[in-house]
Protein backbone atom coordinates (compact mmCIF):
# COMPACT_ATOMS: atom_id res chain seq x y z
CA UNK A 1 0.00 0.00 0.00
CA UNK A 2 1.25 3.46 -0.81
CA UNK A 3 1.79 5.81 2.09
CA UNK A 4 -1.61 7.89 1.38
CA UNK A 5 -3.54 4.84 1.01
CA UNK A 6 -2.27 3.86 4.36
CA UNK A 7 -3.40 7.28 6.13
CA UNK A 8 -6.81 6.75 4.64
CA UNK A 9 -7.14 3.31 5.96
CA UNK A 10 -6.12 4.42 9.62
CA UNK A 11 -8.72 6.80 9.11
CA UNK A 12 -11.19 4.60 8.03
CA UNK A 13 -10.75 2.39 10.69
CA UNK A 14 -10.90 5.46 13.25
CA UNK A 15 -14.20 6.28 12.38
CA UNK A 16 -15.52 2.94 12.15
CA UNK A 17 -14.76 2.51 15.69
CA UNK A 18 -16.44 5.85 16.63
CA UNK A 19 -19.87 4.88 14.63
CA UNK A 20 -19.43 0.94 16.37
CA UNK A 21 -19.40 2.91 19.68
CA UNK A 22 -16.24 1.50 20.88
CA UNK A 23 -14.97 4.89 21.77
CA UNK A 24 -16.25 8.12 22.95
CA UNK A 25 -14.78 11.83 23.18
CA UNK A 26 -10.63 11.00 22.16
CA UNK A 27 -10.84 7.82 23.68
CA UNK A 28 -8.72 4.89 22.11
CA UNK A 29 -5.55 4.94 19.35
CA UNK A 30 -4.30 3.66 16.31
CA UNK A 31 -0.67 3.06 15.38
CA UNK A 32 0.88 1.32 11.92
CA UNK A 33 4.13 0.23 11.33
CA UNK A 34 5.90 1.61 7.95
CA UNK A 35 8.35 -0.29 6.07
CA UNK A 36 10.99 2.34 6.82
CA UNK A 37 10.59 0.84 10.39
CA UNK A 38 8.67 4.26 11.51
CA UNK A 39 5.29 4.43 12.33
CA UNK A 40 2.00 6.27 11.94
CA UNK A 41 -0.38 6.94 14.87
CA UNK A 42 -3.42 8.91 15.33
CA UNK A 43 -3.06 12.15 17.21
CA UNK A 44 -4.22 12.46 21.11
CA UNK A 45 -7.25 15.05 21.97
CA UNK A 46 -8.96 14.33 18.93
CA UNK A 47 -12.24 12.27 18.30
CA UNK A 48 -11.84 9.43 15.95
CA UNK A 49 -15.13 10.20 14.53
CA UNK A 50 -12.75 13.66 13.39
CA UNK A 51 -9.37 12.38 12.03
CA UNK A 52 -8.64 13.12 8.97
CA UNK A 53 -5.20 11.84 6.75
CA UNK A 54 -3.15 15.50 7.44
CA UNK A 55 -3.79 14.84 11.00
CA UNK A 56 -2.00 11.51 11.65
CA UNK A 57 1.61 11.93 13.14
CA UNK A 58 4.89 10.19 11.93
CA UNK A 59 6.71 9.13 14.84
CA UNK A 60 9.99 6.96 15.47
CA UNK A 61 10.72 3.36 17.74
CA UNK A 62 10.62 5.78 20.98
CA UNK A 63 7.96 7.87 19.98
CA UNK A 64 9.68 10.65 18.94
CA UNK A 65 7.51 12.67 16.67
CA UNK A 66 9.37 12.98 13.11
CA UNK A 67 6.23 14.17 10.52
CA UNK A 68 3.21 16.32 12.06
CA UNK A 69 0.89 19.23 11.63
CA UNK A 70 1.87 22.07 14.53
CA UNK A 71 0.09 21.29 17.51
CA UNK A 72 -0.15 17.66 16.86
CA UNK A 73 1.49 14.63 19.01
CA UNK A 74 0.62 11.20 19.29
CA UNK A 75 -1.02 9.78 22.58
CA UNK A 76 1.17 9.40 25.73
CA UNK A 77 -0.59 5.65 25.49
CA UNK A 78 1.41 5.15 22.64
CA UNK A 79 4.48 3.21 25.03
CA UNK A 80 2.14 0.49 25.18
CA UNK A 81 1.94 0.19 21.30
CA UNK A 82 5.22 0.39 21.10
CA UNK A 83 6.08 -2.19 23.42
CA UNK A 84 3.74 -4.60 20.97
CA UNK A 85 6.39 -3.61 18.20
CA UNK A 86 8.99 -4.30 19.92
CA UNK A 87 8.13 -7.58 21.54
CA UNK A 88 6.62 -9.16 18.31
CA UNK A 89 8.46 -8.60 15.00
CA UNK A 90 5.27 -9.86 13.23
CA UNK A 91 3.03 -6.87 14.37
CA UNK A 92 2.33 -4.66 11.71
CA UNK A 93 -0.63 -2.53 13.52
CA UNK A 94 -1.56 -2.14 16.93
CA UNK A 95 -5.35 -0.95 17.96
CA UNK A 96 -6.67 -0.33 21.41
CA UNK A 97 -10.15 1.06 22.32
CA UNK A 98 -13.14 0.72 24.78
CA UNK A 99 -15.88 -1.75 22.59
CA UNK A 100 -18.62 -1.39 25.71
CA UNK A 101 -19.24 -5.22 26.18
CA UNK A 102 -15.27 -6.52 26.35
CA UNK A 103 -14.79 -3.48 28.85
CA UNK A 104 -17.60 -4.32 31.01
CA UNK A 105 -15.57 -8.13 30.79
CA UNK A 106 -12.42 -5.99 31.77
CA UNK A 107 -14.49 -3.93 34.30
CA UNK A 108 -15.58 -6.53 36.03
CA UNK A 109 -12.22 -8.78 36.15
CA UNK A 110 -13.90 -11.86 34.07
CA UNK A 111 -11.42 -12.72 31.84
CA UNK A 112 -12.92 -14.16 28.30
CA UNK A 113 -10.34 -17.42 28.40
CA UNK A 114 -13.78 -19.93 27.63
CA UNK A 115 -12.99 -21.68 25.07
CA UNK A 116 -16.88 -22.22 23.51
CA UNK A 117 -16.97 -20.24 20.08
CA UNK A 118 -15.95 -21.98 17.25
CA UNK A 119 -14.76 -18.65 15.30
CA UNK A 120 -12.69 -17.36 18.80
CA UNK A 121 -10.81 -20.53 19.13
CA UNK A 122 -9.60 -20.65 16.00
CA UNK A 123 -8.92 -17.17 15.66
CA UNK A 124 -7.63 -15.85 19.25
CA UNK A 125 -8.14 -18.98 21.43
CA UNK A 126 -8.32 -16.94 25.74
CA UNK A 127 -8.56 -13.87 25.68
CA UNK A 128 -6.92 -12.29 29.42
CA UNK A 129 -6.90 -9.75 31.78
CA UNK A 130 -3.58 -8.01 31.62
CA UNK A 131 -2.78 -6.68 35.72
CA UNK A 132 -4.00 -3.07 36.12
CA UNK A 133 -1.58 -0.22 34.76
CA UNK A 134 -1.97 3.55 35.16
CA UNK A 135 -2.59 5.13 31.57
CA UNK A 136 0.13 7.09 30.01
CA UNK A 137 2.66 5.20 32.37
CA UNK A 138 5.18 2.56 31.83
CA UNK A 139 3.08 0.17 33.99
CA UNK A 140 0.54 -0.89 30.95
CA UNK A 141 3.35 -1.86 28.53
CA UNK A 142 4.79 -3.39 31.34
CA UNK A 143 1.28 -5.28 32.05
CA UNK A 144 0.42 -6.36 29.21
CA UNK A 145 4.24 -8.01 28.11
CA UNK A 146 3.82 -11.62 29.73
CA UNK A 147 0.70 -11.60 27.91
CA UNK A 148 1.41 -10.50 24.01
CA UNK A 149 3.93 -13.19 22.86
CA UNK A 150 1.07 -15.59 23.16
CA UNK A 151 -2.22 -13.16 22.65
CA UNK A 152 -2.96 -11.33 19.93
CA UNK A 153 -6.49 -10.29 21.88
CA UNK A 154 -5.71 -8.71 25.57
CA UNK A 155 -8.04 -7.18 27.96
CA UNK A 156 -7.00 -4.10 30.09
CA UNK A 157 -8.36 -4.12 33.66
CA UNK A 158 -10.39 -1.51 34.21
CA UNK A 159 -9.69 -0.05 31.16
CA UNK A 160 -10.42 -1.24 27.46
CA UNK A 161 -8.54 -3.89 25.12
CA UNK A 162 -5.55 -4.02 22.49
CA UNK A 163 -5.54 -5.77 19.95
CA UNK A 164 -2.48 -6.00 17.49
CA UNK A 165 -2.25 -7.86 14.00
CA UNK A 166 0.18 -8.45 10.64
CA UNK A 167 -1.60 -4.73 8.97
CA UNK A 168 -4.53 -2.80 10.30
CA UNK A 169 -7.64 -4.56 8.92
CA UNK A 170 -6.57 -8.10 10.77
CA UNK A 171 -6.12 -5.39 14.62
CA UNK A 172 -8.85 -4.07 13.49
CA UNK A 173 -11.42 -7.43 12.96
CA UNK A 174 -9.73 -8.56 15.74
CA UNK A 175 -10.80 -6.28 17.91
CA UNK A 176 -14.45 -7.37 16.24
CA UNK A 177 -14.20 -10.53 17.21
CA UNK A 178 -13.19 -9.28 20.95
CA UNK A 179 -16.51 -7.57 21.25
CA UNK A 180 -19.05 -9.92 19.44
CA UNK A 181 -17.09 -12.87 21.40
CA UNK A 182 -18.30 -10.72 25.07
CA UNK A 183 -21.51 -9.96 23.80
CA UNK A 184 -22.48 -13.73 23.03
CA UNK A 185 -20.83 -14.82 26.13
CA UNK A 186 -22.93 -12.22 28.19
CA UNK A 187 -26.31 -13.44 26.72
CA UNK A 188 -24.56 -17.26 27.43
CA UNK A 189 -23.97 -16.25 31.00
CA UNK A 190 -28.00 -14.54 30.70
CA UNK A 191 -28.96 -18.42 29.78
CA UNK A 192 -27.31 -20.17 32.60
CA UNK A 193 -23.01 -19.98 31.51
CA UNK A 194 -21.30 -21.37 28.43
CA UNK A 195 -20.63 -24.35 27.72
CA UNK A 196 -17.11 -24.87 26.56
CA UNK A 197 -15.99 -27.27 23.96
CA UNK A 198 -14.04 -30.58 24.46
CA UNK A 199 -10.29 -30.39 24.52
CA UNK A 200 -9.96 -32.85 21.78
CA UNK A 201 -12.54 -30.32 19.87
CA UNK A 202 -10.31 -27.81 20.82
CA UNK A 203 -7.59 -28.96 19.26
CA UNK A 204 -9.19 -29.67 15.98
CA UNK A 205 -10.41 -26.46 16.08
CA UNK A 206 -6.65 -24.88 16.31
CA UNK A 207 -5.19 -26.91 13.30
CA UNK A 208 -7.44 -25.30 11.54
CA UNK A 209 -5.82 -22.39 11.76
CA UNK A 210 -2.75 -22.98 8.93
CA UNK A 211 -6.16 -24.17 6.51
CA UNK A 212 -7.95 -20.77 6.89
CA UNK A 213 -4.63 -18.76 6.26
CA UNK A 214 -5.14 -17.39 10.27
CA UNK A 215 -1.85 -15.30 11.43
CA UNK A 216 -1.23 -14.16 14.61
CA UNK A 217 0.06 -16.03 17.86
CA UNK A 218 -2.25 -18.06 19.74
CA UNK A 219 -2.21 -19.56 23.43
CA UNK A 220 -2.95 -22.91 22.27
CA UNK A 221 -4.59 -25.25 24.95
CA UNK A 222 -1.87 -25.16 27.40
CA UNK A 223 -3.28 -21.62 28.30
CA UNK A 224 -6.74 -22.87 28.93
CA UNK A 225 -7.61 -22.44 32.31
CA UNK A 226 -10.21 -25.58 32.90
CA UNK A 227 -7.38 -27.81 31.80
Amino acid sequence: MSYEDIKAEICDVCHKMWQLGWVAANDGNVTVKLDDGTFLATPTGISKSFITPEKLVRIDAEGKVLEAKEGYRPSSEIKMHMRCYKDRDDVGAVLHAHPPTATGFAVAHIPLDRYDMIETVVSLGSIPITPYGTPSTYEVPEAIAPYIQDHDAVLLENHGALTVGADLIGAYYKMETVELFAKINLVAYQLGGPQEISKENIDKLIKLRSYYGVTGRHPGYRHYAKD
